[in-house]
Parts: structure tokens; C-alpha cells; sequence
């Protein structure tokens, strides 16, 4: 019995030992990680000394871009006149002149500005002191035969003595130099006032171009601009 139990323990053990041999192996039976005919990748750290040091590849330049062609253009600056005309006395005139002139341009704009204008001068005594001064200067104007004044009796000038409003400066002058040569220290003052005035700009083909044969007016000029 003992000896029976020993022969059956043996061949377990013989068993066991066949089973390690053949299964216990580690990676012994890991199918390959590439297939046939494939390199096997393997790390840096595995390769040879002379292997890691690579030759760096001779860089290409990538071609140059042929630059892109400028669009095609007709014309040219050169082949443009650029013009200002006015300025036109009222919006009116403006509109005449742009409807006359927009078959002979390539491109036209209107605009307004503001300008100071002279409305009239003025001859004038300065204010003296009070208003009693003022009349009793007036007398005295009227004593040396200086007519045609008032005092002024409010505004930002009171008492101030007008000898008269002039729309023609050479007058002004006239009448300045009659009251000085009668002893009195007048003045002469330009009036101004804020108006607007219309003017237009365009472009058009320097050939061939003139404004003057359909824009009718005396006082509207021109002169060169800039393009637009």
C-alpha cells in the first residue's frame, strides 16, 4: 500500500515537472509582435553606439512662391484728371453742374463747407465811459460837421458811437478818414458771417475733358486735387 501511494506520488511530481518545463517558461510561447518580413522595432538604448548618432537629412528649402500678379488695371493715375470745381452759390447750381457733367466722369462727389464771409464795415467811435459821454460826443460830431451816427444802447458794446455800416470797404475808408480828419479817433471793423459753399470733385479722363462746355456759371473755378 505504502509503496503504491510513493509510485502514484512520483509520477504527479513527474507530471508537475514536465508541465514547467514545458509551459512555464516565460514568453515561450508569445506569438511574434510583427509580421513576417517586417523589422522588428526596438528602442534606441538597444542599438549599437555607432547607430544612434544620426546624420541630420540636408534640409530642402521649400520652392519659392511665385508672387501673385498685381490685378490688371486699365488705367492709371496718369491717364486721370482729378479736379475741384466751385464754388456754386446754392445747392441748386451743385446739382445742375453734377447731372451736366456725370456722363464725362468716372466719379464724382459733392460737399459743403462753411466759410467766414464779409457782411460789412464798420466805422465807430469807441465807448467812452458812460453814456452821458457818449451824447456829449455826438455834439461834438455834430459841431464839426459830422453827420449820420447814433449811440449804440446795448449789445456787447453800449455806447459805442456807429458812424455807419459800409458793404464797400474803400468807403469805410472814406468815411474813417473824413471823421479822423475832423479830430476824432475812429475805427473801421470788418463783419463777418459763417455761410456755406458747394463744391464738387471728380475724376475724369484727362483726354478730351472740358468742365467750361457744360458747366455755366462766372463766379465757378477749378482747380487740381487729389484723386479719390
Amino acid at each position: 500500500m505504502f509503496l503504491r501511494l510513493l509510485f502514484v506520488l512520483l509520477v504527479m511530481l513527474n507530471i508537475v515537472a514536465a508541465a514547467w518545463l514545458l509551459l512555464g517558461q516565460p514568453y515561450a510561447h508569445v506569438p511574434p509582435a510583427t509580421d513576417p518580413g517586417v523589422p522588428e522595432l526596438r528602442l534606441l538604448s538597444e542599438l549599437p553606439a555607432q547607430a544612434t548618432t544620426a546624420t541630420p537629412a540636408a534640409s530642402v528649402a521649400p520652392p519659392a512662391s511665385a508672387p501673385s500678379p498685381s490685378p490688371a488695371t486699365a488705367d492709371t493715375p496718369a491717364d486721370y484728371r482729378c479736379l475741384t470745381l466751385g464754388p456754386f452759390a446754392t445747392p441748386h447750381d451743385l446739382q445742375q453742374a453734377r447731372s451736366a457733367l456725370t456722363p464725362v466722369t468716372l466719379r464724382m462727389r459733392s460737399r459743403q463747407e462753411q466759410v467766414s464771409q464779409s457782411r460789412s464795415w464798420w466805422v465807430y467811435l469807441p465807448a467812452p465811459g458812460s453814456r452821458a459821454q457818449a451824447l456829449a460826443l455826438t455834439r461834438q460830431l455834430a459841431a464839426r460837421g459830422i453827420k449820420d451816427y447814433f449811440v449804440v444802447g446795448g449789445g456787447d458794446q453800449p455806447n459805442t458811437i456807429s458812424l455807419g455800416l459800409f458793404k464797400d470797404q474803400d468807403n469805410a475808408r472814406k468815411r474813417r478818414a473824413d471823421v479822423t480828419a475832423a479830430g476824432f479817433p475812429a475805427h473801421v471793423t470788418e463783419r463777418t458771417e459763417s455761410v456755406p459753399q458747394y463744391w464738387l470733385d471728380l475724376v475724369a479722363d484727362r483726354a478730351g475733358f472740358d468742365w467750361r462746355s457744360r458747366v455755366h456759371g462766372g463766379d465757378v473755378g477749378s482747380h487740381t486735387t487729389s484723386c479719390f
